[in-house]
């Protein structure tokens, strides 16, 4: 929350950005906007943070226990959906209280974010097996997330970059879950079905490839921690 407040005073008021959600947007609407796409951004750079140092950080599990490594990437993706249920429940609370109405398609919000989730959680296995063997992995997820969250439509909208950039902005991966969210959650706007199904199949694939990686590099994580 306090970070949201920052964030919209840099923005909607020092550099003055607006949304374009209307010509009486106010402060209220802008955070709104924000709000809903940092639930987003923040539920994947959590994972992927998090995801180099699950294995270094419980060795036990690796040489003492027997245990199935695979559910830690799980345990991590649960706490940060956790969170973000948590941020969820106060924006739709603030959007009640600033705009009297709930859009009925919020209860859609789960199907559109569990692609997001299944393809999270596939990178996860990837850097958690990868963080075992290069350490400095952790190092450069950190910077590699606060990239995406000034390279996603996060604090402005697509139709702010030029018309030559904004095919550039739609190949990251972010940038359809932020703007169909958003929609979702705030305008009652329904995503286009065929990129729906498009990046539900794309998730399967980056989740069956990172458990594939994982399952065929954990026979070495006891002999190089």
């Amino acid at each position: 929350m306090l970070m949201l407040v920052v964030y919209t005073f840099v923005f909607a008021v020092v550099f003055r950005a607006r949304w374009g959600v209307g010509e009486a947007e106010t402060k209220g609407d802008f955070a709104l906007v924000l709000f809903a796409g940092l639930i987003i951004n923040n539920l994947f750079a959590e994972c992927i943070n998090r995801a180099p140092t699950l294995i270094v950080q419980n060795i036990n599990y690796v040489k003492k226990v027997v245990f199935p490594l695979e559910v830690l990437p799980l345990v991590s993706a649960g706490s940060a959906v956790f969170h973000a249920g948590v941020s969820l429940v106060v924006l739709l609370v603030a959007q009640l209280i600033l705009r009297h109405s709930l859009p009925w398609t919020i209860v859609l919000f789960p199907l559109l974010i569990t692609p997001l989730l299944i393809a999270t959680i596939g990178a996860s296995w990837f850097l958690a097996s990868l963080g075992v063997y290069l350490r400095d992995v952790a190092h450069l997820t950190g910077l590699f997330t606060t990239v995406m969250l000034f390279m996603s439509p996060v604090f402005y909208p697509v139709s702010a970059l030029p018309v030559e950039l904004q095919p550039w902005l739609s190949l990251n991966p972010l940038t359809f879950i932020l703007e169909a969210g958003r929609g979702l959650l705030l305008f009652g706007q329904i995503p286009n079905l065929f990129v729906c199904a498009g990046y539900w199949l794309g998730s399967l694939v980056v989740a069956t490839l990172g458990f594939w990686w994982f399952q065929h590099t954990r026979q070495g994580f006891a002999d190089v921690l």
